[in-house]
């Protein structure tokens, strides 16, 4: 095993074993400068997949658009690239944030953490993005709540979860703003194999909900 591989091992043993949000930040901030090149070659798809599903129910010119958890922005580039925004971002580590913003996609970006209360304006955004960070260990299912209530009316979540057990809190949590009255289900894909390289047993699927 090379040097770069056991660097690798230890900054993935660090990210995931992280208990706290103070202790997401730290190994996030420690993973930022190779984080693009180490989750590519694990073959990631999500970014892709879910750009798609983005662009096939958010019309053009829809804006502005929350990337929630944005990380270093690379599930906003090819929203971007097609002229979709403005883009405003949040993640709880300043050194992907860095990252995000030497890109240049995005109008703001503001260190806020996902399961915590958000300094955003009640429905400021007419579409919200969170790819990837509504997950156990990460993003807690009460993240939802926050998304949810800086959406604007008829405006579009579009949220990524993973397909397996672990899913269940936050299937709950929508359930439970549906039967408020305050989300309606659009549309949802298939299962997909998520990361094919190094996790083939992850799975994902992509949400849609209209803020109602």
């Amino acid at each position: 095993m090379t040097r770069s591989e056991r660097t690798k091992e230890e900054i993935l043993s660090h990210v995931y074993a992280a208990e706290t949000a103070a202790e997401q930040k730290q190994a996030y901030d420690a993973w930022a400068s190779t984080y693009e090149r180490d989750i590519m070659a694990s073959g990631i798809r999500l970014p892709f997949h879910a750009a798609a599903t983005f662009i096939a129910h958010v019309r053009p010119g829809t804006g502005p658009i929350l990337d929630a958890g944005c990380g270093t922005g690379m599930q906003s580039e090819a929203l971007a690239l097609l002229g979709y925004g403005p883009l405003h971002g949040f993640d709880l580590s300043d050194g992907m944030l860095a990252v995000a913003r030497a890109k240049g996609l995005y109008e703001t970006l503001v260190s806020a953490t996902l399961g915590e209360p958000l300094p955003l304006p009640d429905g400021a955004y007419a579409a919200t993005y969170c790819i990837g960070v509504l997950t156990p260990g990460h993003a807690p299912a009460n993240a939802i709540d926050e998304l949810v209530r800086v959406t604007a009316r008829d405006g579009l979540l579009v949220l990524s979860l993973r397909h397996d057990e672990g899913v269940s809190p936050y299937l709950a949590t929508l359930e439970a703003h549906r039967a408020a009255g305050r989300i309606a289900h659009v549309f949802s894909t298939p299962e997909i194999v998520s990361i094919p390289i190094s996790a083939p047993q992850v799975r994902h699927a992509i949400h849609v909900w209209r803020r109602t």
